[in-house]
């Protein structure tokens, strides 16, 4: 008996000792913060501008020999709004029109719309709206409304300046008489301030 008693205090207390088992030290670890990556801004095309412009066309009356040659330069200003892709807005522009034909100058307003595709840094857009022109007597003397449309491209160089592009044509019916039609071609380098 005195052996079994001794063999189950051995065993309870062979039971104790195991009872809580081994417990490692707990050690704290430092956080591991994630490197933060930079992530270019998008560029967003909203906001005025208003800039310059200079560029040379062609203007044709039809039913007619007359042909001529013209420079034009004047100033832009305008509103664009931002929708992710897609880029639109409205200009309003000047050109003083020097025509190398009988020392002729005309006056050229044209309010447009513009819708463009943005492409970060880049924007190719296509123009719509209405043109107005005015002519002194010596490239014949008249002022008419029309039709204007055409195709350009801007490129960002910094985030306030930028450069671009266009080419536009002008459509006025009846300029001097029923059936006599004024069309103007014209490409033109622009420069532009974002306000």
């Amino acid at each position: 008996m005195k052996l079994v008693a001794l063999s189950v205090a051995a065993s309870l207390a062979a039971s104790a000792a195991f009872a809580g088992g081994y417990v490692a030290p707990v050690v704290d670890t430092a956080p591991v913060v994630a490197p933060v990556v930079p992530v270019e801004a998008g560029t967003d095309w909203s906001g005025f501008y208003a800039g310059l412009q200079y560029g040379q066309g062609n203007a044709e009356l039809s039913d007619s020999d007359v042909d001529s040659d013209y420079d034009a330069y004047g100033l832009h200003a305008g509103y664009l709004f931002d929708f992710g892709k897609v880029i639109a807005g409205a200009e309003l522009d000047y050109n003083k029109v020097d025509l190398d034909l009988d020392d002729g100058d005309a006056d050229l307003w044209r309010l447009r719309g513009r819708v463009g595709y943005d492409m970060g840094r880049f924007q190719p857009y296509a123009t719509l709206g209405a043109a107005r022109v005015s002519t002194n007597a010596a490239a014949g003397d008249f002022s008419e409304t029309g039709i204007t449309y055409g195709l350009g491209a801007e490129y960002l160089v910094t985030e306030k300046f930028s450069v671009g592009a266009e080419y536009s044509r002008s459509d006025f019916s009846d300029v001097i008489a029923d059936g006599i039609d004024l069309d103007t071609d014209l490409v033109q380098v622009r420069a532009s301030y974002r306000f």
